[in-house]
């Protein structure tokens, strides 16, 4: 199959294409970055280098695909997040009609099917039914749980504050994701037949927020941190003083907030998979302490 993967060398888009090469696919990985060229050729695919921003180039780069990988890279120079996200999404449309593709795997989140009040993740709603409004082609949503990864913005917080938080309990419920767990989840959909719209969630492992710092406290030698719950005031100017753009901050607040209020999760609840990914928090926990100890 030829394939062409968005998402640059990220942490899902990089171990996806490796895995896809080794398969014996014929990968196209999209990138920002000039630079990035000879390490994606290393790993046995072709770079294509643009903007998801230019419609023109996602169609040269689509065109002879069989399948897509459709994720929005994040912008934080954004002034309103949400627009950006749908028009990327709205951009991947255009070329997916523009080219015939007919099979496309795209990102998307938990909580994904509220239209408003989640933060970034309600511009990945937009993304999910522009998608869907394409005839004649197999979509389908990874919705993802919280990144592991995300873990390692509150470095500075542990060690100057002493303490792990944001805007919700730590009684509150998070799915959560590796995402080479998400690569794994992408590759399986890429090169398996499916029909239609359909959603796949993806989660590795759930956990309170209060467990989380229980877990990560342990793992850095400090068992008694404890999980701070802020007003959403608070959340917002810690992130700006920070160096989080407003824009960017307030939806993040936001979805803190739909994370306490425990709306996020209705339809993953409903829908959970029988089985979560294999890569469990307990193992992020040691590699998190590697680096908040080097």
């Amino acid at each position: 199959m030829k394939i062409t993967v968005t998402g640059s060398l990220g942490n899902i888009s990089r171990p996806l294409a490796q895995i896809l090469v080794k398969a014996g696919h014929q990968v196209t990985i999209v990138s920002s970055k000039k630079e990035k060229t000879a390490e994606i050729q290393t790993l046995g695919a072709k770079a294509a280098i643009g903007s998801v921003e230019d419609v023109a180039f996602l169609g040269s780069t689509f065109a002879g695909a069989d399948a897509v990988y459709t994720m929005v890279p994040p912008n934080f120079a954004a002034n309103n997040w949400r627009r950006y996200i749908s028009g990327v999404g709205n951009n991947y449309a255009q070329a997916i009609r523009a080219t015939g593709v007919k099979k496309v795997v795209n990102l998307s989140s938990i909580g994904a099917h509220l239209p408003d009040g989640t933060g970034p993740i309600k511009g990945l709603y937009d993304v999910e039914h522009t998608l869907n409004a394409l005839d004649g082609v197999a979509v389908k949503h990874l919705r993802a749980g919280f990144f592991y990864n995300n873990f390692y913005a509150n470095v500075n917080m542990i060690k100057h504050m002493g303490i792990l938080g944001s805007n919700y309990a730590a009684s509150n419920h998070l799915p959560l994701v590796n995402p080479a767990d998400i690569s794994d989840a992408a590759a399986e959909e890429i090169q398996r037949p499916f029909a239609g719209n359909s959603i796949r969630y993806v989660v590795s492992d759930e956990q309170t927020a209060g467990e989380v710092a229980t877990i990560l406290g342990a793992a850095i030698g400090k068992p008694e941190l404890k999980w701070v719950e802020f007003s959403d005031g608070d959340a917002l100017a810690g992130m700006k003083q920070a160096g989080l753009p407003e824009e960017i901050a307030k939806n993040y607040a936001e979805m803190g907030a739909a994370v306490r209020e425990s709306k996020l999760w209705d339809d993953y609840i409903e829908h959970k998979p029988a089985v979560l990914g294999k890569r469990k928090f307990a193992e992020f926990a040691r590699e998190f302490a590697a680096a908040y100890n080097s």
